[in-house]
Order: C-alpha cells, then structure tokens, then sequence
C-alpha cells in the first residue's frame, strides 16, 4: 500500500520540488548579504576587529582633541583680554603715592645732606665761604648720581650698548622716531655738556649765598628728583604715556629752577636755562616716541598719558632685589 502511494504521489511532489517559488519558499535564508554598486569585501575575525577598534580609536581621539582645541583658543582670548590693562584703563593710584614717596624722601634726604655740609663749612672748618671747585664736584656728582637717593629703581640706558647702537632700556627697546640722535649723542650731552653746566651754575649759586641749603638749590634738587622718577617710568616701567607727562614736568622744573637762580645771579639762571634746549628735544623724541607705540588692543589706540593699573609694576629697589644699569640720566 505505501509503495502504491509513493509511486502514485511521487511525480506530484517532483514537480512541485522543482518549480522556483516552491524552492525559494523551503531554502532558507542565506546569511551573505551583496549590495549593488558596491564592491565585495572579505571580512576575518581577525581584520574586522582590529579595522574597528582603529576606527574607535580615532572616533575617540577626534572628539576631545576639537573641543580641547577650541576650549584653549576660547581661553586664550578671554585671557588675553583681561591682562590687557588699556581695555578698560584705570589710574594707577598705588603708583601715583610711591612716586611721591620716592621724591619726599629724595628731597629728603639732599636737605639733610646740605645742612650737614653747611654746619661742616661754617662751624667745624670755620670757612667764610665755600670753595667753588668742591661745590662743583659735590653738584656734578648730584647731576649724574642724584638717584642714589631715590628708593625706585631709576636705571639709564646702558651707556656701552647706546653707544653701539644696541637697544637697552629707555632706548631702542621700543619703536623710536626715525630723527632719533646716535646713540653716543646721549651720554655725550649728559656727561660732558649738561652735567658741567648743572654744576657750574650750582656752584655759582652756593659762592653767592653761601649755603648748600637753600630755595634755589632745593628747586634744583626738585629738577634732578623728577628726572629720576621719570627714569623709573620710561626706562623701568616703560608707561609711555605717562613718560610724555613726566618730560614735560621734567622741563618745567628746569625752568622754575632757572628762574630761582636768575634771582640770586642772572649768569648762573641763564646758564642754566640753557639745559632747556636740549630737554624740549627730548620731550619731543619722548612724545614722538609715544605715538609710534599705540596700545596693544582691538583698535590700537594711544597709551594714556597717566600711570594704567597692570601695565607696570611699581616697586622700591631698596627693598627688592631689582638692578640697576649703568647709564646717565
């Protein structure tokens, strides 16, 4: 009987077997997926796992190398305009009282001197008068040194670089104008010319009245201590704004002096006042100079003509260890 069915059903099953949508229907379905248009690849455990964990290890090192990137760049110009003090520019006060601290004790300390040079000359040695060629010795050492007695640190430009040529500070350290003297004009005009004349006219003063302590000799003084704080601003500081304020008061007290000693001997006021001529030329180059140097900002402006907060830093040297380079005023 089953041999009977088997040959009776046989042919019907063969046939349904061999048409093409019955065998799609019982092939099961096959685990290689072709995509059109692209090319086969051949994947081995071994490839494939180590093309992904490349593939991750760039995704990964991707990510946080952009945001670093872009988090310091946002870092530095935030920082960079905070540290820029012309910004938002504000009077530097703190600098402002160590200025004046540093010429109170400066006068300071010329008075005492003075009267204890006086009180030597008229009661230890008994003098009618003071010997010109000491006072002008005691007035051209004042007129080159006078900031031994000043607690900021007043350095010169360097005296061998000038002379070469070589930039120092308070000279070449900045853009100057192109009419600027040689460097070996400076120490020139201030070794040889202005120091000899400052202190012939003051030895003049000191024959006349008799004293070292005295008005005109003090507005002297006064003229040699706002130098030396000027020194402190353009050359230590380099606040070029505040170096053209500071220049011009510098002029102003070589002409109150001037006048203090046409007062006492007209020779030794005009001698003096001559000094101008050469002072007005630096407050020129000064003031030149502080044009060709704008502001570091966004719209490059000038640098105030007064002391910012954070441009600078105002110390005394006689409590630090700040040094000083040998040069004139």
């Amino acid at each position: 009987l089953i041999m009977v069915k088997f040959v009776s059903y046989g042919p019907l099953a063969a046939a349904l077997l061999a048409a093409p949508s019955v065998h799609a229907f019982f092939t099961p379905p096959s685990s290689t997926v072709v995509v059109k248009n692209q090319p086969k690849q051949q994947y081995s455990p071994l490839s494939s796992s180590s093309s992904h964990k490349k593939h991750d290890l760039a995704f990964n090192n991707n990510i946080p190398t952009t945001t670093t990137t872009s988090t310091t760049t946002s870092l530095r110009s935030s920082s960079s305009s905070d540290i820029n003090p012309y910004t938002s520019p504000q009077l530097d006060t703190d600098a402002l009282l160590k200025y004046a601290t540093s010429a109170i004790t400066e006068l300071t300390l010329f008075a005492a001197t003075f009267q204890l040079l006086d009180l030597t000359f008229t009661q230890l040695l008994d003098l009618d008068s003071i010997p010109i060629p000491f006072a002008f010795l005691v007035f051209y050492g004042c007129s080159l040194k006078s900031r031994v007695f000043n607690p900021l640190n007043n350095q010169r430009p360097d005296r061998s670089k000038a002379v070469d040529g070589e930039g120092s500070s308070g000279f070449r350290d900045r853009v100057m104008p192109s009419w600027t003297p040689p460097g070996v004009t400076f120490p020139i005009m201030w070794v040889l010319i202005i120091g000899p004349i400052r202190a012939y006219s003051a030895s003049l003063i000191v024959s006349t009245t008799g004293t070292f302590l005295s008005l005109p000799i003090m507005a002297f003084i006064l003229h040699l201590t706002i130098g030396d704080i000027w020194n402190t601003i353009n050359n230590t500081e380099k606040r070029y704004g505040a170096a053209v304020i500071g220049v011009l008061c510098v002029v102003l007290s070589a002409a109150n002096a001037s006048y203090q000693y046409y007062g006492v001997d007209p020779f030794a006021g005009k001698l003096l006042g001559g000094t101008l001529i050469w002072l007005c030329t630096a407050a020129a180059l000064i003031t030149d100079t502080w044009r060709l140097n704008p502001s570091s900002g966004e719209e490059g402006g000038l640098v105030p003509l007064y002391p910012v907060v954070g441009e600078a830093e105002t110390s005394f040297m006689w409590f630090g260890n700040g040094e000083s380079d040998d040069g004139e005023q």
